[in-house]
């Protein structure tokens, strides 16, 4: 049996992700070019828990960055709506992903580049290893 943790949410969820959104980056860290990679998606395990056994809490942030607010208020709500209805009771190669919850929903987060646009939101993502 995997190890709890074994389960790279990150990868997984940017894999999943992209293979949703076209004409989307979906990514982890940001590249200096990101104006030239309009509209990105970033994705970021940034806490969470395990029971111990098997069962992993990643807690993760999702921004968006868009040219515009609007664009990147759609596209999170986009991104929101695949989340809890899609990816709830998927599967990957790796990783079986069960309850979804929203801990912060989508929101217009600072960004100091006035260039562009960032709309951010938290999820609980309860997943196990592929058996």
């Amino acid at each position: 049996m995997a190890a709890v943790g074994s389960v790279d949410v990150e990868l997984e969820l940017i894999g999943w992700l992209q293979a949703r959104l076209d004409g989307v980056v979906v990514r982890d860290e940001l590249d200096n070019n990101l104006l030239a990679e309009l509209p990105t998606v970033q994705v970021e395990v940034v806490g969470g828990d395990d029971d111990g056994f098997r069962l992993d809490r990643p807690l993760v942030d999702v921004n968006i960055y868009a040219a515009t607010r609007a664009d990147a208020i759609a596209l999170a709500a986009t991104v929101h709506g695949l989340v809890l209805t899609q990816l709830r009771g998927s599967t990957t190669d790796a990783a079986v992903f069960a309850r979804t919850a929203t801990l912060s929903r989508p929101a217009a987060r600072p960004y100091e580049n006035t260039a562009l646009r960032r709309v951010g939101a938290t999820y609980a993502i309860y997943c196990h290893p592929v058996s």
